[in-house]
This record gives C-alpha cells, sequence and structure tokens, in this order.
C-alpha cells in the first residue's frame, strides 16, 4: 500500500492510492471525519494489523486532490532518526575514507524534517550546502538483537530522504551531528510504502539524485555495503529499535563537496530524489 500523510484547513489527513500508483487516485480522511483512523505514524505506532485496517478503510474514503494539500513527511515526529554514513564503496572511496567494517552512525532529530515540496534553506554564513539521496526504512515493531535473518519483519515500509548537509559544519568536529541537523534540512517523503508491495530491503531499485534536471547521483540500492537487513540487525544489537523509528540508509557517490570544483545548491535550485517504485521527492533550495 502506498500511503501519504497531508494536512488541510489546520488538520492532519491520511490517505492512500487506492491503485497503489503514485499518482494516485487519492482517498483519505482528516481529524475529524467519521472514520479518521489516525496519523500514519499512530498506526505504526500502534502495530498489529493497524495499517492494514486502516489502508482498507481509507479505500472506501472520498476522493482527493492532493495539490490542493499540504503534504507532510510520511512521520513528522519519530523518535529515532537514524542516519548511516558511506555506506556506498564509491561514496567511501570519492570521500576519502577508507571503507568502514561497521556502519557509520549518526543521528538527525525531527526538528530538521521538512515535507516533498518545502524549501530546503541554505543558512546565510554558509555556502556549503549539499545534497545526499537515500533510501528510508521505517521500523514496524521493536526489533532488540534480531538476527539478519529476521530483521526485515521488522521493517513496516520505506520512504525517500535527502539528508542536506551543511558540510562546513559537518566537518567542525569528528562528530557530524551539526551539519546533519539544520533546520529545514532533512527532506522526506513524499510516500510511505509497505514494505510487502517492494522487493525485499528494496534490493534492486534503483536510486537517482537529480539537480536543476541533471542526474548528480545514480545507483542501485544493492550496491550498499550494509543492507537493510544487516543495518537493522547492527543497530538493535546496542538499542531497542522502535514502531515508528527511521534508519536513513546512506548515500551513493556523486555528492557536491567530492567534485572538483564542489557543486553547492543554491537559492532557485531544485533537487529531486527518486527511487523506482517508491516515488519522486521534490524540494526547491532557498537561501533563509
Amino acid at each position: 500500500m502506498r500511503f501519504v500523510s497531508y494536512e488541510d484547513g489546520g488538520r492532519n489527513g491520511i490517505a492512500v492510492a487506492t491503485d497503489g500508483a503514485a499518482n494516485g487516485p487519492w482517498k483519505g480522511l482528516r481529524e475529524g471525519n467519521v472514520g479518521w483512523p489516525g496519523t500514519l505514524q499512530s498506526l505504526i505506532e500502534t502495530g498489529g494489523d493497524a495499517l492494514a485496517k486502516a489502508g482498507k478503510a481509507l479505500a472506501s474514503a472520498p476522493e482527493i486532490d492532493l495539490a490542493r494539500m499540504r503534504l507532510l513527511p510520511p512521520l513528522s515526529h519519530p523518535e529515532k532518526i537514524i542516519c548511516i554514513g558511506l555506506n556506498y564503496h564509491d561514496h567511501s572511496a570519492e570521500s576519502g575514507f577508507q571503507q568502514p567494517d561497521y556502519p557509520t552512525v549518526f543521528g538527525r532529530f525531527n526538528s530538521s524534517l521538512i515535507a516533498h515540496g518545502a524549501p530546503i534553506l541554505r543558512p546565510a554564513f554558509s555556502e556549503q550546502l549539499d545534497y545526499e539521496g537515500e533510501l528510508a526504512a521505517v521500523i514496524g515493531k521493536p526489533a532488540f538483537e534480531v538476527s539478519e535473518a529476521e530483521a526485515l519483519e521488522h521493517v513496516a515500509g520505506y520512504s525517500i530522504f535527502n539528508d542536506a548537509s551543511i558540510r562546513d559544519y559537518q566537518f567542525k568536529s569528528p562528530q557530524w551531528t551539526p551539519g546533519k541537523n539544520f533546520d529545514d534540512t532533512g527532506a522526506f517523503g513524499p510516500h510511505f510504502i509497505t514494505a510487502d508491495a517492494l522487493p525485499a530491503g528494496c534490493d534492486g531499485l534503483m536510486l537517482r539524485t537529480r539537480l536543476n534536471g541533471a542526474v548528480v547521483q545514480e545507483a542501485s540500492i544493492s550496491d550498499m555495503v550494509f543492507s537493510v537487513a544487516q543495518l537493522v540487525s547492527i543497530l538493535s544489537s546496542f538499542m531497542t529499535l522502535k514502531p515508528g523509528d527511521v534508519v536513513v540508509t546512506g548515500t551513493p557517490a556523486g555528492v557536491g563537496l567530492a567534485r572538483k570544483p564542489p557543486l553547492w545548491m543554491r537559492d532557485g535550485d531544485t533537487v529531486e530524489v527518486e527511487i523506482d517504485k517508491i516515488g519522486l521527492l521534490s524540494n526547491p533550495v532557498r537561501d533563509r
């Protein structure tokens, strides 16, 4: 199933694409409507068959025009956003790092999240705003010390993420947190696709990032050093992953930092991240 979160008249809404296609048709309900099932985040956190029941109920809801709605990130307030760095061999090489034999893990916070169509904002004191197209996996049931073989059973579904980074702030210290958490830089969405509608771990799907229409990143999800299953297993070895947590799985080669000269995003640009069968995340770039 394909879901989207939106806002209409100041109220949260949730819609499902009745034929599974990215362009709908969409049927949805908002807070206050009869049959309102709750937000996508609350349904995932509830677990069990709550999401499946909501999808079935929404399929009988009124058709809506998403173009008239303000889209939201699929989940606006996840407890944890766990990002993975250097998870494609070619990106490690272009970044000048030796490929790690253990995932490079850092955190984002939900205060940085924006939706499809919202502007990524470049702070006035830095020109080093970079793009990073990534696959996002959303946890669907608690995972602690799970094996790689069972890890995907704990993934509810997938979306798209642009881990836009302020590079000079990323490298002010050995920890990358500052450059990865500026407000209005974590583009997320627009759609959430349940895991049963996609290949296991999204294996074989192609990811492409475009800046002003030109392809700047292109890779297969299969090229990841650590697969979704491996990441969930490894992360669950030292923390409990909870329903609604988001694992942002890393970016392939082609980032602006590694280009000569560097290719920074600027006011007036448009950046798009597309993943086969999941959709297209598009955001304008603006100066704050």
